[in-house]
């Protein structure tokens, strides 16, 4: 393993460290009979390793809400592949039981996890639209109702942006959705245990979340399928997840998974509220600077994620303040880490009306209540005199 030379780590929105938690379950399983047991096959150490999965299937369940059956979790192995079951399984769902249905809306802000898989439903015969914010990154129920019809199979709006961190308002664009008779799905891998919902008070059909954005394990997820919700399977070969997902369950990354669940639950408000002024003092710190302004407007008159600060830096490369700000000990992003590879402008910020010029000089500082503040601090300082 690489050393790497000390430095605050400040690009928790593209993933966390792993919690103690975690840890503590994932070495509980190693060291218990059932480490490796298949848990559907029929023999006393997989009907253990069975049990132990439900166990875990049951704590990310109460996670997303007080009615929320453990049948309607489907364990995945990520946030991106939730996403694509989500998307291309209930899209073509739906129409095989109304072939009317060929059309699926989504947000032009949502994770490339979402947008990427927009060609592959066109291949499968299905038209996409997009539905574009508004200045402060907010998808307007009215923006999606004018895009609405009886042919929409589907609408996939995020729950919060990876990015700005700006929340959307689901629960009425659900009900939006639902009016025209079209299912909805909101990708919650960034809201997902930093802050507070009801998966049944939001009205969604579908939810995804990740483990590794909340301190679980990479390649940990899960995708929230309301009863009766129609799928159509995207991985074939075994039967897994009651025929939803095939494929031989990780027992190790759902027990862990389900202890970071259980462990920040029943602390989501209060937290939110803790690293939310850590990042609205932050966000003061920085707007002082005549040169940085936030990239929604005003930051405190819109509903955010606690652990997002998104900021515009006039006349910066954002590609090199990451570079100077590693070089002064900070790791920051310059958007969304899965498009880190790409000289492109956001495409959110774009989709919110910037221009590529204002767009290029975008920073992202993340973090959960795990952050020092007085790194947030000397991070400020840093950045206004680097600026």
């Amino acid at each position: 393993m690489a050393d790497v030379a000390p430095i605050v780590n400040l690009d928790f929105a593209a993933s966390t460290p792993l919690r103690h938690e975690a840890r503590e379950a994932e070495r509980t399983y190693d060291a218990s009979p059932i480490a490796g047991a298949n848990p559907n096959a029929l023999h006393r150490l997989g009907r253990a390793a069975a049990q132990s999965l439900e166990e875990a299937r049951r704590s990310i369940a109460r996670s997303l809400g007080a009615r929320i059956r453990p049948s309607e979790v489907v364990l995945t192995g990520g946030g991106t592949e939730a996403d694509q079951l989500a998307l291309l399984g209930i899209a073509e769902g739906v129409r095989e039981r109304d072939r009317t249905r060929t059309r699926v809306v989504v947000s032009a802000i949502e994770h490339d996890a979402i947008l990427d898989n927009l060609p592959l439903l066109r291949a499968a015969g299905f038209e996409t639209a997009l539905v574009y914010p508004n200045r402060q990154g907010v998808v307007e129920p009215g923006a999606l109702r004018d895009l609405m019809g009886r042919d929409v199979a589907l609408v996939s709006i995020m729950l919060a942006n990876n990015e700005t961190g700006v929340i959307q308002p689901v629960r009425e664009l659900a009900a939006v959705a639902h009016e025209a008779g079209a299912r909805i799905h909101t990708d919650a891998i960034q809201g997902y245990l930093h802050i507070p919902f009801d998966v049944g008070e939001l009205g969604v059909d579908a939810l995804s979340l990740a483990g590794h954005k909340v301190g679980g394990p990479v390649s940990t997820g899960a995708l929230y399928l309301a009863s009766r919700t129609p799928l159509r399977p995207r991985v074939f070969g075994g039967g897994q997840e009651a025929g939803r997902r095939a494929g031989t369950q990780d027992v190790r990354g759902a027990l862990a998974l389900a202890a970071v669940a259980r462990a920040l639950g029943p602390h989501v408000a209060e937290e939110r509220c803790r690293v939310g002024a850590l990042a609205d003092d932050l966000y003061r710190r920085l707007l002082s600077h005549p040169r940085i302004r936030a990239s929604m407007g005003d930051p405190f008159q819109v509903d955010r994620l606690p652990g997002i600060v998104s900021v515009l830096i006039e006349g910066a490369d954002s590609q090199e303040l990451v570079l100077r700000l590693d070089a002064a000990g900070f790791a920051v992003s310059a958007g969304s880490a899965c498009s880190s590879g790409s000289t492109a402008a956001s495409h959110v910020l774009r989709a919110m009306g910037l221009t590529a010029d204002e767009a290029a000089g975008s920073l992202r500082i993340s973090f959960d209540d795990r952050v020092d503040p007085s790194s947030l601090t000397r991070f400020a300082d840093v950045l206004r005199d680097m600026v």
